[in-house]
């Protein structure tokens, strides 16, 4: 352990790097004020017990056991820069302790947010079929290339899952005068009504909908929530735009409904990723694709580098942590969603 009177820093933020989520000029300060240990997520139990004892903040979210932990007297903060809460702690020895879990996801709610309305109005208008269209000399001029097409402006959406990215598209969806509901279990009808959108169950979302926009986390209860029984009570020819995690529906039921010509769709995400050569939604007509890219923009990245920096800076002189999210001990346990192994 390096003997330098600064607070020691675990760092293991892998998939995530320190050169990916902070700038120069950020790294620079994160080395000025803290003491540094850069190690593998699962060689941080292996670390000496005096390196643990001393470390007051981990970078990351590795595996650490009740052992570990106790052994890590000093640790006032788990900062998960990878944005999904992983099941890999006695989380109830961590709040009693006192110690935040705390994640930068919200880094990532306006790039998705902007994808996922890129894609709706990419289904709206067929824009990347026209487009091949057009390259392959099939193109359809005027009205003719829009029998099919619709607009987003006063068109009913849905959005299910309210969260940071959920906020983000309301705000992005402004100035389209939509009527927007929006389904959260976790979520009192209030907190909905507040930020502009019409509390709905389940039903009346896919019901409604033109749009229906899913942004819900994976947790222990909803894994394929959406299955076939949610895409038939969905609008014929509605557009269903998949953002936050592949376990929320019943992937084939959703090819199914698409390639039946029920729905439209567009996912971000995907079962496996990266995908089979020869998977079958790769060639699927009236589904759009895009491979977990909507918010892995550098600028987003280097926004952890600084929200991290920032909630240290306070945690070293007693008070809480503002920037990040922090977990709660009432849902982190629940969280099921696959962390993701390519920035």
């Amino acid at each position: 352990m390096p003997q330098t009177g600064k607070p020691l820093v675990i760092s293991a933020p892998q998939p995530r790097s320190l050169d990916l989520i902070f700038t120069d000029d950020a790294r620079q300060t994160l080395y000025d004020r803290y003491a540094i240990i850069e190690t593998d997520p699962d060689a941080v139990a292996a670390l000496d017990a005096e390196t643990l004892s001393a470390a007051r903040y981990v970078l990351g979210q590795p595996p650490i056991s009740a052992d570990t932990l106790s052994r890590m007297t000093k640790l006032r903060a788990v900062l998960n820069v990878e944005s999904n809460l992983i099941d890999n702690m006695p989380y109830e020895e961590v709040f009693r302790r006192g110690i935040h879990v705390l994640t930068t996801g919200a880094v990532f709610a306006v790039p998705v947010a902007e994808m996922g309305l890129a894609m709706a109005l990419i289904l709206a208008r067929q824009i990347i079929d026209a487009d091949v269209d057009f390259r392959n000399g099939r193109e359809k001029w005027g009205g003719d290339g829009n029998r099919h097409a619709r607009l987003i402006t006063g068109a009913e959406i849905g959005i299910i899952g309210f969260g940071d990215l959920g906020r983000a598209l309301r705000r992005l969806l402004a100035g389209f005068r939509c009527t927007v509901r929006a389904h959260d279990p976790w979520l009192p009808a209030s907190v909905l009504r507040d930020a502009d959108v019409i509390p709905a169950s389940l039903d009346e979302v896919l019901a409604h909908s033109d749009f229906t926009f899913v942004l819900a986390a994976v947790t222990t209860e909803n894994r394929g929530f959406l299955g076939a029984a949610e895409f038939v009570r969905m609008k014929k020819g509605a557009a269903l735009i998949l953002l936050s995690r592949a376990d929320v529906v019943d992937f084939d039921a959703m090819m199914d409904a698409v390639r039946s010509g029920h729905i439209v769709a567009a996912s971000d995400v995907f079962p496996e990723e990266p995908l089979p050569p020869d998977h079958p939604v790769r060639s699927l007509p009236g589904f759009v694709r895009s491979a977990h890219r909507a918010g892995a923009l550098d600028g987003a990245f280097k926004q952890m580098g600084d929200m991290v920096l920032e909630d240290m800076e306070l945690m070293d002189q007693g008070l809480p942590p503002v920037r990040c999210k922090r977990a709660e001990r009432e849902t982190v346990a629940r969280m099921r969603s696959k962390p993701v192994t390519v920035n």
